[in-house]
């Protein structure tokens, strides 16, 4: 099955359309100042560590999975699309609460300095709507889900190729937060 896979990819890259092309995009926007580029570090190809899914501790299940950055609108956004399974070990009958293959669209947006983010996973039905900016060290995104269920994501222990990405939802208490997603993640290239 790993073969057919990374034939069809093959295939694919053989293939790119207009949108792909003009999707991309070769830096950040000049008109994004440095100190707000919260996301370009990220460009690259990175390789997940999955300890926690869904608030369920899943490292004895060796679950992993990558990740792909890029720039894209003339520099104005990072694209991103995440996959777990790894593409190699992915299979047609997959459980859609360990399937992951979704994509986040980064939008910087002047009049809030901040970025406006919308991740989408279609494979496992979840969809986020966040705000992401530095925060010291990290980056965090906080947004609230349409049950009205506030969320936080972060990007922390940052360096050139590595980072602790962490995931939580707050509990109906209002004041504790929820670990749902815990990966650690290592650049591939």
């Amino acid at each position: 099955m790993a073969q057919s896979h990374v034939a069809k990819r093959e295939h694919r890259e053989e293939k790119m359309d207009a949108r792909s092309l003009l999707l991309a995009a070769p830096g950040r926007s000049h008109e994004i100042p440095e100190s707000a580029d919260a996301y370009g570090w990220l460009v690259g190809s990175w390789e997940l560590d999955i300890h926690i899914y869904w608030a369920v501790d899943v490292r004895a299940k060796g679950l992993k999975g990558e990740a792909h950055f890029g720039w894209a609108l003339e520099g104005r956004a990072i694209q991103d699309i995440w996959i777990m399974p790894r593409l190699a070990e992915r299979t047609s009958n997959l459980d859609k609460h360990m399937n992951m293959y979704g994509t986040t669209l980064r939008v910087w947006d002047p009049a809030i300095q901040a970025w406006r983010i919308t991740w989408i996973n279609p494979a496992g039905d979840h969809r986020e709507e966040q705000i992401g900016r530095w925060s010291g060290k990290d980056v965090v995104q906080v947004g609230m889900r349409p049950d009205g269920t506030p969320t936080r994501w972060m990007f922390s222990e940052i360096t050139a190729d590595s980072f602790h990405w962490t995931g939580e939802a707050m509990n109906p208490d209002g004041r504790t937060w929820k670990l749902e997603g815990d990966f650690r993640v290592t650049r591939m290239r």
